[in-house]
Order: structure tokens, then C-alpha cells, then sequence
């Protein structure tokens, strides 16, 4: 399967099919519906690729996080399920499409699951549709990646001073974690971050060991850092050189890590009060 230019292969397609759609799901209800549901215990810490794929970072007051397998789901009311769906759309939990957006085939089903209008997509109305449904999911609202529009020129002189640069880019994680900061620094050699959850302070103090301030769009080497009106470090890129950067925009697994011009880059990352600065990578 191919998406924003980049390719995924069959092992890992399978894995992001079932952080899509994983067999138990969560749903976000006030503690009157959790106990009109019957459920009996609530859901602890969700697995860091559903809490990405359904956008719950936190809780709402007031409400609590239930798991709901498809036999479950479809043992309650239709009006239960309905009021269950339409929650998640006022609470803002993600993924939860409306039965127009899904594959014509399978739209009858889809509407008998709730109000007719929004549905849940449970592995066994996904099947058959894997790669069509993956590929607009990943595609919404994200830019393709522009790696393999990179000179080999540009490649090779990067190679020195980025020796994991051309690896990393145009591909998509193995689960989810690993940041803009982990991509920033795997790219530039850091054994071992490609794969991890970056947090602040261990970046800030590679860029105190290993950067000075300065740099050129044009070159390869640049780190570009965002930061929050206070100073913390929010976003961060790298410039390959030729006007091209790596970033990896969140830490989710639907995140790849992609090569983007620098403007497209800036223009990515922009937010109300952060702060672009440069900084090149050396050697002393």
C-alpha cells in the first residue's frame, strides 16, 4: 500500500488496521451511562496507539473512558448506541466517521448501528476495505511526503552530518511514540531515538552538547526549533539541504516522518505565540 508517497508494507498495515479499529474500543460517557450500560469496570490507562487514534488524552469532568468490544456494542438498544455515538462527537472523541465517508457497500450496515448519520468502524465492517479506508484516514489533512523528489546529490552531501536522515524519511513508526524531537536527533545520529518518546529536556541538552545557534535554510544540518512564548521547546525539524527538512509532526503512529520543503515545514508548525529559532549542528 502506498499513502502520501510512502509505502507501507503488509506487517505493519496490519498493525495500524487494528490501532484503528482494535477489537475493544473506547467510548467517553457520564457515569449514569456507564452503569445504564452495565459496564463494570471502567478502562485504565489506554495503549499509547488507541489513545492517538481516538484523540483521548484526557478526560472530560464529570465523564468516565469505557471499553466496549463489537458483541457488546451491538448487545445494546439502538437508541443506546445511538446516544452512545452522537457522545462521542460533542465530547471530541476522534474517529468517528459519518456513514456518507464509508465505502458504498458496506453503508447499510453502518447505519443500523446508531442513528444512521455517524457509526463506529469495528474490524469486521473494515474488512475487505483495509487499504481504501486506511489510505483517507492517513491522507486527511496531512501533506504527502516530497522525499523521493530529493536529488541524490542532495543525499549524498547530507550524508556526513545526517547519517540517518535518508532511512528515517518516508516512513511511518512502528507504533506509536516516537516524536519530532526523537526524529531530529535519530537523523542525526543518536543511536537509538528513532524509535522513542523524545521529552523536552533530554533534546535540550543535545542541542546545548551538540548545536550552536545559526544556520541556513539551504543547507543540510539546520535544526529548527519552535518554542512556547516561556521557552519550552514545542516543534522540531532538520533541513537536509536544497531547501528540503525532516520532521515528523506529532508523536502519533499515523505521523510519518516526512521530508517537506522548509516554507511547507514553517508553515506546518505555526502557532499562536511559538517561536521559530535556528540552531546548525557541530562538532566541537
Amino acid at each position: 500500500m502506498f499513502t502520501l508517497g510512502i509505502e507501507i508494507d503488509e506487517a505493519l498495515l496490519a498493525h495500524q488496521v487494528s490501532w484503528f479499529a482494535p477489537a475493544r474500543q473506547p467510548f467517553l460517557v457520564s457515569m449514569d451511562q456507564a452503569e445504564a450500560i452495565g459496564v463494570e469496570q471502567l478502562a485504565g490507562e489506554l495503549p499509547a496507539e488507541v489513545r492517538d487514534t481516538f484523540e483521548i488524552y484526557q478526560v472530560p469532568v464529570g465523564f468516565v473512558c469505557i471499553l466496549l468490544g463489537e458483541e457488546e456494542f451491538n448487545g445494546l438498544s439502538r437508541t443506546t448506541r445511538s446516544k452512545l455515538i452522537r457522545g462521542q462527537i460533542h465530547l471530541e472523541r476522534g474517529l468517528t466517521p459519518t456513514v456518507r465517508s464509508s465505502p458504498h457497500d458496506i453503508r447499510s450496515e453502518a447505519t443500523q448501528q446508531g442513528d444512521g448519520h455517524r457509526f463506529v468502524w469495528w474490524q469486521s465492517l473494515l474488512k475487505g476495505h483495509e487499504e481504501p479506508v486506511l489510505d483517507a484516514y492517513l491522507r486527511d489533512g496531512r501533506r504527502p511526503s516530497r522525499h523521493s523528489e530529493v536529488p541524490e546529490r542532495l543525499w549524498e552531501a547530507a550524508q556526513a552530518v545526517l547519517p540517518q536522515a535518508r532511512s528515517l524519511a518516508g516512513t511511518f513508526p512502528l507504533l506509536s511514540g516516537p516524536n519530532c524531537f526523537a526524529t531530529v536527533m535519530a537523523a542525526a545520529g543518536v543511536p537509538g531515538a528513532a524509535e522513542v518518546w523524545m521529552l523536552q529536556q533530554p533534546f535540550e541538552d543535545w542541542l546545548q552538547e551538540f548545536t550552536v545557534p545559526g544556520g541556513a535554510d539551504e543547507v543540510p544540518g539546520t535544526v529548527l526549533v519552535w518554542r512556547s512564548p516561556e521557552g519550552l521547546v514545542q516543534h522540531a525539524a532538520i533541513t537536509i539541504g536544497g531547501g528540503y527538512a525532516l520532521h515528523k509532526p506529532s508523536q502519533g503512529w499515523m505521523s510519518p516522518r516526512k521530508v517537506l520543503t522548509v516554507p511547507e515545514v514553517i508553515a506546518s508548525s505555526r502557532q499562536p505565540g511559538r517561536r521559530l529559532a535556528r540552531y546548525r549542528l557541530s562538532t566541537r
